[in-house]
């Protein structure tokens, strides 16, 4: 389908520019702008409000007052806005595709896919909404009863990453809708016009006033550091890098704020001996392309056995000359730029200091002239174990490869990092991949498969790669505390 500049105009001219607060869109406070990008042309998409500590305030205080009624409103009630939102956002998926791609600029069929992950947890959350319980039992003693409840945990501040615009909202948006609590959302500013989007679904699919409340700034300390101060906040939710996240939970830890931490990643990829190429190859080209290799789950380093690294190596390698990069809108763009000229330069320099270090270029390994912020499917091979490349999170299309002799030695390649996030295993012996899963320091493992992400299954890492889970059973219990009710025998005279 060919995209127009009629079209994107159009889809633009529908986005709201103001921040949302208390159900109103209104400009900031101070009368502050600034201006969003396509990283694919370096030009200008829109303009919009800059949110000022005053304006995070006022959304708080909305947040705030919708919060009683909010809770009180039936769970089916919240349910059904959820259903609604998912049944709109999949009836635009177009629009919202599109509008990711111009922001973040991944290739469109890459946008349709995350609408439809994001979308996804609107209807998971709008089905768990009604499924939240407690318990009542007797006490071992036969003297009282056990009454145990779970209530949503209050004013919630949610500060979401710019890679993937719709489902890192959606991932936290709906469960917290679900268990009952109000929002203040700080979308990154690099991609925050998605969120807009998605507020605009939300209020037609009835969403009440102040329970979502939107404030997109260029000082993200300045309006969100006041709101974790404040008393009023009793949850705070962030995706994003290790060092942000420390200082977050450091700031967190004053009013001893719930927390959830979605953080940084340097997935191994360990392709054993026995392992089927052709799929370790397609599973490699899924974990380390999937946005342009800016993803916290994306394969950061590829410890392959020394008796198929230079099969793999060369298979990969073919494989990544023909991705085609381009912008996101292009038919044949199969790889879209990185998000801005501060990311790439980052990639290259791991790059150039791994090939400084004696590794050998097989494909791509330098920036792509011309507009917008592209850099080429790069494999590194003969990758040096001091090499920075193999500790630092690479958030680029770079994929450096290390041997490794024995399963012992494969392990401590592997855990040789202070993240935890995920980790990819390719082999056919299944006791192999169970053990792997036991031996390994992650929060998930795909076995024989490059990407698992999925919304009815539980997100998060160990280590420094955070703490809390997104998604699954265990979602919305990040969004409720629990109560307990000491109760006298009812049957005692």
């Amino acid at each position: 389908m060919t995209i127009t500049a009629q079209r994107e105009q159009e889809l633009l001219s529908s986005v709201p520019t103001g921040l949302l607060i208390g159900g109103q869109w209104r400009d900031a406070s101070n009368g502050k702008t600034f201006d969003v990008e396509d990283p694919a042309t370096g030009k200008t998409l829109l303009t919009i409000a800059d949110a000022s500590p005053e304006d995070g305030k006022a959304a708080l205080d909305a947040a705030v007052e919708a919060q009683d009624s909010w809770a009180r409103t039936a769970p089916r009630e919240r349910g059904e806005i959820l259903r609604r939102a998912f049944e709109l956002v999949t009836e635009r998926a177009d629009d919202f595709a599109l509008l990711m791609t111009l922001e973040m600029g991944k290739p469109l069929a890459e946008a349709r896919g995350e609408v439809t992950y994001g979308a996804e947890f609107l209807r998971w959350f709008s089905e768990e909404a009604v499924r939240m319980s407690g318990r009542y039992s007797t006490a071992p003693d036969g003297k009282s009863r056990i009454l145990v409840n779970k209530k949503p945990v209050g004013p919630c501040l949610l500060i979401t990453p710019w890679n993937f615009p719709l489902a890192m909202a959606t991932r936290k948006i709906a469960p917290a809708v679900a268990a009952g609590c109000t929002m203040v959302l700080k979308p990154a500013n690099l991609t925050p016009l998605t969120s807009s989007l998605f507020a605009k679904v939300l209020e037609e699919a009835g969403l009440p006033a102040g329970v979502l409340n939107i404030v997109h700034t260029s000082d993200a300390g300045g309006v969100t550091g006041p709101l974790i101060k404040d008393s009023r906040l009793r949850k705070l939710s962030f995706t994003g890098s290790t060092p942000v996240g420390r200082r977050l939970l450091a700031d967190a830890s004053e009013n001893v704020l719930r927390t959830s931490m979605e953080l940084g990643g340097n997935a191994p990829f360990l392709v054993f001996e026995d392992a089927d190429l052709d799929k370790a190859v397609e599973g490699a080209m899924a974990a380390k392309l999937r946005n342009m290799g800016e993803a916290c789950t994306a394969a950061n380093r590829f410890i392959v056995h020394e008796s198929v690294s230079a099969d793999f190596a060369d298979r990969l390698a073919a494989r990544m000359k023909d991705v085609t990069p381009g912008r996101g809108t292009e038919d044949s763009s199969k790889l879209g730029p990185l998000i801005d000229g501060k990311s790439r330069d980052n990639v290259h320099s791991l790059v150039q200091d791994a090939v400084d270090d004696g590794a050998q270029v097989l494909s791509g390994g330098s920036p792509i002239d011309g507009p917008g912020y592209f850099y080429p499917a790069t494999v590194l091979a003969d990758v040096q174990s001091g090499s920075r490349i193999l500790q630092e999170e690479i958030f680029g299309p770079v994929a450096p490869i290390i041997t490794f002799s024995t399963e012992d030695d494969a392990v401590r390649l592997a855990n040789n990092t202070e993240y935890g996030l995920v980790a990819y295993v390719f082999t056919r012996d299944l006791n192999r991949g169970l053990r792997m899963g036991e031996r390994l320091d992650t929060g998930m493992l795909g076995l024989n498969a490059g990407v698992i992400s999925n919304a009815a299954a539980p997100f998060g890492g160990v280590k420094q790669s955070g703490l809390g889970r997104e998604g699954g059973y265990e979602g919305i219990e990040e969004y409720l505390y629990t109560q307990y009710v000491g109760i006298a025998d009812p049957t005692a005279s």
